[in-house]
């Protein structure tokens, strides 16, 4: 049976396994705890609490320059159970209603944004950055925060070229779902961008990148014809109207 976690607990292990992930080696608890914003002693207990569920295990690591006695740290990683469990509370994807109302309802507040703005939107979209959600509407909701973010670039005379190629988002030969990460590092240049919207999405990059190789070739097509259809709402031109397709210049 698999444990039980509380929110916060599995709040934690997913990042943890992101981390993880980064560094592609046996974490030291300090190192979480300053990634994380959290108290050393809070991350030590967490890992430990973890450990004791089979979720993270711990080894001793002693660099080759050092020796004696005293000198060897206790390191951390996830799992693979750890990975097996955040994939069953992520849940299946869904029936295919269930992810056709999902992105109505996207796009539907991307058009109340063209009035009333897209701040509200893009908060509660970093908001559930940290939950475990199923692969693709995670991928779904951070590719739309990231082109909501990027929105801010085409607000000035360097705008017309981004603009262009975000129309063509999708398009054979043109911006796939990898490059969206590469787009996302521009994210760093606007400096008129809320700090915080960047920050949150920047740190959530190796995360997409892997979440998208675990898709299914069916959910893959569903989510690039998803952005193209968020990439046209937003990035439309004032005589376009959202959603009208871009022919190969």
């Amino acid at each position: 049976m698999p444990p039980k976690l509380t929110r916060r607990q599995q709040e934690f292990l997913s990042r943890f396994i992101d981390l993880y992930r980064e560094a592609q080696e046996p974490i030291h608890y300090a190192e979480v705890a300053r990634r994380l914003g959290v108290g050393k002693v809070t991350a030590y207990e967490m890992l430990r609490l973890l450990e004791e569920r089979g979720l993270v295990s711990s080894s001793f690591y002693l660099p080759p320059e050092k020796h004696g006695p005293g000198r060897a740290t206790v390191r951390f990683a996830p799992t693979g159970e750890a990975h097996r469990l955040l994939l069953r509370l992520a849940g299946p994807e869904g029936r295919p209603e269930d992810w056709e109302a999902f992105k109505a309802g996207i796009l539907a507040r991307l058009r109340q944004g063209r009035v009333e703005g897209y701040e509200p939107l893009l908060s509660e979209l970093l908001a559930r950055l940290p939950e475990r959600r199923s692969p693709l509407r995670y991928t779904a909701e951070l590719i739309t925060a990231m082109l909501l973010a990027l929105r801010t670039l085409l607000e000035g005379a360097h705008g017309r070229e981004l603009r262009t190629r975000l129309q063509r988002i999708g398009m054979p030969g043109e911006l796939g779902l990898s490059a969206l990460s590469g787009l996302a590092l521009a994210l760093d240049l606007a400096e008129r961008l809320n700090r915080r919207f960047s920050t949150a999405l920047l740190a959530e990059i190796n995360r997409y990148q892997h979440t998208v190789q675990t898709l299914s070739e069916d959910n893959r097509q569903r989510l690039a014809a998803f952005v193209r259809e968020v990439a046209a709402c937003l990035f439309a031109g004032p005589e376009e109207k959202p959603g009208k397709t871009h022919p190969p210049a």
